[in-house]
């Protein structure tokens, strides 16, 4: 089940009807658009690499160019976290990096997080840091909600990281 605020079903599914179309697809009201087990997935944050090999190793090298060397693509895009019901119960959650370029967006990788997958736990929502979808610095602050215990009344609260370089954090909300 998808949670989104202030969105009604019929526009929800109006939309996701729109773009499979917009898309070239073929499908039906009928057609499922996704798989039964994804039960939440968030898009957020952002991520930049930089073609030319220099750049990173010189990090004055991008304040003297304007532009990529020759031959160099920027490669940019945005992360996804989705979540994924197992026939067990318990939810694993994966981490995707999602390229944007001409053809639409592609996943670039796709990794689970072992972290989640080993408490056996249920996912109850995961937001990101802000609703408006304007992120404003690269990398990834997104909050899962769980529980280890179905009899729990609250869930724990964890956040996933990831930094301006890239590497990935995981930890209990700690307040």
């Amino acid at each position: 089940m998808l949670q989104f605020r202030n969105v009604s079903i019929a526009r929800l599914c109006a939309c996701c009807i729109a773009l499979a179309l917009a898309a070239g697809s073929t499908a039906r009201a009928d057609t499922a658009l996704m798989p039964d087990n994804i039960i939440f997935v968030t898009s957020t944050g952002y991520w930049e690499k930089s073609g030319d090999p220099l750049s990173v190793a010189d990090p004055n090298v991008a304040k003297t160019q304007s532009t990529p060397a020759a031959g160099a693509t920027a490669q940019r895009g945005y992360y996804k976290l989705v979540a994924v019901r197992q026939p067990e119960g318990n939810t694993h959650v994966f981490l995707q990096q999602i390229a944007l370029d001409a053809a639409g967006p592609k996943v670039v990788s796709s990794a689970e997080l072992e972290e989640f997958s080993s408490m056996k736990a249920y996912v109850t929502d995961i937001r990101p840091e802000t609703s408006d979808g304007v992120a404003r610095q690269p990398g990834l602050f997104a909050t899962v909600y769980l529980k280890t215990d179905p009899a729990a009344p609250e869930p724990e609260t964890w956040t996933v990281l990831i930094d301006d370089i890239g590497d990935i954090k995981i930890e209990r909300e700690t307040n």
